[in-house]
């Protein structure tokens, strides 16, 4: 009996194999959701500069009416912003967003489109998500990517520890070198066999705890894109 696959609901993941515990640090589902924060920091710069900017300006500039279609144009560009979202959303996170509905537009001539921008709340909460995020980019990229580079470090460190004791004057790997105040000089220099394995050991919970703060730091992103940009 053959099985059908079932389209995913409006909303929801579109695939359900997400690895497991042990086979996380090495599947390609984890490293789709660590380029979604990588790539999410410049995007977050950028779509945050453009939203204040334009805020700020439209909003400075209301009182003489020149202020509207600055609005309007901050409402059309989050708009856009918001579609750029929902993208890296369905193929980095797997999350499935509906569209929001088109931009309805019942006056005719200029001033009707940019009335018609101004109700647009699927801008307005478009704009809210690049301000509101723009922090969690930059906590999610930092902490992302220090566990990354640090467990694949820690954890390859065997591979390249003898590059110490051949190319530099240290034994090993020198993790501490100071002079007490008797003169007496303190280095410390991972060396041994047992030093070098502990190193490694460190290095994989790095990589086996990395999923699940990716996962976590994601899980937020998933959360704000439905309740902000999926069309209702």
């Amino acid at each position: 009996m053959s099985t059908a696959a079932f389209p995913a609901a409006p909303g929801g993941p579109r695939h359900l194999g997400r690895p497991g515990f042990w086979r996380a640090p090495f599947s390609g589902h984890t490293y789709r959701e660590y380029g979604y924060t990588v790539s999410g920091l410049p995007l977050a710069i950028l779509g945050f500069t453009l939203v204040v900017t334009l805020f700020s300006t439209g909003l400075g500039l209301v009182v003489t009416m020149l202020g509207l279609p600055v609005l309007a144009l901050l409402l059309a560009v989050s708009r856009g912003l918001g579609a750029a979202e929902r993208l890296r959303v369905r193929t980095l996170l797997d999350l499935e967003l509906p569209d929001p509905p088109e931009l309805k537009v019942t006056r005719e001539g200029v001033w009707g489109a940019i009335t018609a921008r101004l109700a647009d709340p699927v801008g307005w909460k478009a704009a809210f998500h690049q301000f509101v995020m723009f922090p969690w980019a930059v906590l999610s990229f930092t902490l992302s990517t220090v566990f990354v580079c640090t467990g694949w470090g820690l954890a390859l460190f065997p591979c390249y520890q003898w590059v110490f004791a051949r190319y530099t004057p240290w034994n090993g790997y020198r993790i501490a070198d100071w002079t007490d105040a008797h003169g007496v000089q303190h280095v410390y220099e991972i060396t041994e066999t047992w030093q070098i394995a502990a190193v490694t050991l460190l290095g994989l919970v790095f990589l086996f705890v990395t999923p699940q703060l990716i996962r976590a730091l994601t899980g937020a992103n998933r959360f704000a894109a439905r309740a902000l940009l999926a069309g209702r």
